[in-house]
């Protein structure tokens, strides 16, 4: 990965770590709303490619009335790409989740899942109108991974293996 001050200017504002950082921090806030020991590391990767590429995006927040499983198998372009994207968006993820670990924003439980620390991250989503979408539909991901409670369901429901 290059230096922050070498990577193009669209990178550094759409990869922004605080950003990236943040929407980790709302997907896994929607997993503790439903299953309150954290989100397991290998579901922290499938976030930001879900989340910010604006077409999966659409489909999921579209169909947010129902279950991730059911807009999954309705709308098979959710997949497309999204093994690539996952490895490609890996350091991106990796560099939100320092952020949010150097500032205090996450802990490791000893179990090896991630949970929020309280009080760290405002509540209030905030921002323009994408990176709102952007921070509900993470919210949104992050519950229904805890609904499905299974990794290898999760990663097969994508097309990726485990």
């Amino acid at each position: 990965m290059k230096r922050w001050d070498q990577r193009p200017f669209e990178i550094r504002n759409l990869f922004n770590p605080a950003f990236c950082g943040l929407v980790l921090f709302r997907a896994m806030q929607g997993y503790e709303g439903e299953d309150p020991r954290g989100m397991p590391f290998s579901l922290v990767l499938l976030v930001l490619p879900l989340c910010l590429q604006k077409d999966s995006r659409e489909v999921i927040a579209a169909g947010s009335r129902s279950y991730l499983l059911n807009i999954t198998e309705k709308n098979p372009q959710v997949q497309l790409g999204l093994a690539k994207r996952v490895s490609t968006m890996l350091p991106y993820a990796f560099e939100g989740l320092g952020l949010l670990m150097e500032r205090g924003g996450i802990s490791v439980a000893v179990d090896g899942r991630l949970q929020t620390v309280p009080d760290k991250v405002r509540k209030s989503v905030t921002g323009s109108d994408e990176t709102k979408s952007i921070q509900r539909v993470a919210r949104f991901i992050g519950k229904e991974f805890a609904r499905i409670a299974d990794r290898v369901t999760i990663y097969t429901t994508f097309g990726i293996r485990p």
